[in-house]
């Protein structure tokens, strides 16, 4: 088979270089050898008459008030952050101020580079729908200069039939704003544990915080430890463990004026500092109702770390790491509600084969049972999911990623039984969708790759980026698929296919 089941639309999304969001500019930090000029640019500013101030002030909002919102208040925030630097700043008009931060301020592209990697789940709003008609979420992984990522959105009409509207992705992004939230213990003894920091200090914290905590309760903790366990030598480095650690956890929330698609996650931690990459949200239910759930990759320019974050709404999310030896790696996807009272999760732990991981008692995610290994021409170099299991009246339904020669990327597919996904009972011979001619040249080229899709009125909606090009979206009927798929004996490893 080679993708033959499966039908593009021509619907697509490309990189648009005119999203834009303003990032503070510190002049000489960008320098191979950094050396801020911060203090001498804001002299220079505060130099120049009242008149010419509000010249350049007005011209600025005139060229960039239109592309942002609240510019003002960016300005505002961009001087608090180098008011530091001047020696009298009380001496200087608000006029002035507001200039200073434009002067620390840039417009980022945020996917000026590329556009990739989709995930789609039911919207949360479903008002104004005409009959056969369901609106969708598009997760998307955005690149700009320094091939930086972040989670951007789009908002979609899906039916009825295989009729499909992208609504229109104009009008000034925001940047998530970092706010409080509710840390949780155990997350933290999990941290703790899997950086192998186990000492006084670490155990006096862990055994003084509830199980949930806010920021002020967790300092409040530090402040109150023993000096003789301060003053030892390890003492100041384990505070800093702890701290890091803790922050690891995190929420960002952003203005109820804002639509799906204005709404940018950006990094907010040391670890996600070089990118948050290829977001695969599902749809979780329980019996507290449905929550939007997603995995991500988080890169710091060496090392990756999977992040999980959950959102009622979509407009605020809460950032949480995932621990164990089942989230070692990157492709870490939910299973959109508990198997047997089990939180389970695909995973790609050894960097090369598709497994199912449990979430312990102690949030750790264990080691996985393997389900699909390498094993056609086509995924030889490794396999993984292309995003949350779905579930059918036949099994759970698993797009997968293989990778081949010339580092080509398809996608394939595997079914699992409902009640226990270790098992996988069929899979599809060859691949579902592979680069054209149309899909293989791009940023990344030869690759079609997806985060996760949905079924609407029995078809499967994939949407999937190409070479890092643009986002595409195809569609074919479950039943189909499920019919063209093989059934597949059992695999020494525990699990089957492959």
């Amino acid at each position: 088979m080679t993708g033959t089941l499966a039908v593009r639309h021509g619907t697509t999304l490309a990189p648009d270089p005119r999203r834009v969001v303003v990032k503070l500019f510190v002049p000489g930090e960008d320098a191979a050898l950094v050396r801020t000029r911060a203090a001498a640019i804001i002299d220079r500013v505060a130099r120049l008459g009242d008149e010419e101030t509000g010249r350049l002030l007005r011209d600025t909002f005139d060229r960039f008030g239109s592309r942002h919102r609240d510019l003002d208040g960016t300005f505002h925030h961009h001087y608090d952050l180098v008011r530091h630097r001047i020696a009298r700043s009380q001496d200087l008009s608000p006029t002035t101020r507001l200039l200073v931060g434009a002067y620390f301020s840039h417009e980022y592209a945020v996917e000026a580079a590329a556009l990739c990697n989709p995930s789609m789940v039911i919207h949360p709003d479903q008002g104004g729908l005409d009959a056969g008609q369901v609106r969708v979420a598009v997760s998307l992984r955005q690149i700009g200069e320094g091939h930086l990522s972040s989670i951007g959105f789009a908002t979609a009409v899906l039916g009825p039939g295989r009729r499909l509207i992208v609504a229109d992705r104009s009008g000034p992004l925001v940047v998530g704003q970092r706010v409080g939230v509710r840390h949780r213990r155990d997350l933290l003894a999990a941290g703790l544990a899997e950086e192998d920091c186990d000492n006084e200090v670490t155990a006096s914290v862990l055994d003084a915080l509830p199980d949930r905590y806010d920021e002020a309760t967790f300092d409040r903790v530090l402040g109150n430890l023993p000096p003789d366990l301060l003053s030892r030598s390890t003492g100041p480095s384990t505070l800093e463990h702890l701290r890091r650690t803790n922050a690891a956890s995190y929420a960002t929330t952003f203005p109820a004026g804002t639509e799906l698609h204005q709404r940018v996650l950006w990094p907010a931690t040391p670890a996600e500092s070089n990118g948050m990459e290829d977001a695969r949200f599902v749809r979780f239910t329980d019996e507290s109702g449905p929550v939007y759930r997603a995995t991500y990759t988080a890169y710091d320019g060496r090392s990756i770390a999977p992040r999980s974050l959950a959102s009622t709404d979509l407009r605020r999310f809460e950032i949480t790491p995932m621990r164990g030896p089942g989230a070692r790696n990157k492709g870490v996807a939910l299973f959109p509600r508990t198997v047997g009272g089990r939180h389970l999760a695909l995973c790609r732990a050894d960097g090369e084969t598709i497994g199912l991981t449990c979430l312990d008692g102690e949030n750790r995610w264990q080691e996985p049972v393997p389900l699909h290994a390498p094993g056609d021409s086509w995924e030889l170099i490794q396999v993984g999911n292309c995003g949350s299991p779905i579930e059918t009246d036949a099994g759970w339904l698993v797009l997968t990623h293989g990778v081949g020669p010339m580092r080509r990327y398809a996608i394939g597919a595997l079914l699992l039984d409902l009640r226990q996904p270790e098992r996988v009972v069929a899979r599809l011979p060859g691949t579902l969708l592979a680069p054209d001619t149309d899909d293989r040249d791009g940023y990344v080229p030869n690759v079609v790759y997806s985060c996760g899709g949905l079924v609407h009125a029995g078809e499967l909606w994939l949407p999937y980026g190409a070479s890092d090009a643009r986002v595409g979206f195809a569609t074919v009927p479950v039943a189909a698929l499920i019919s063209a798929m093989v059934e597949s004996a059992p695999t020494p490893g525990g699990g089957g296919g492959g």
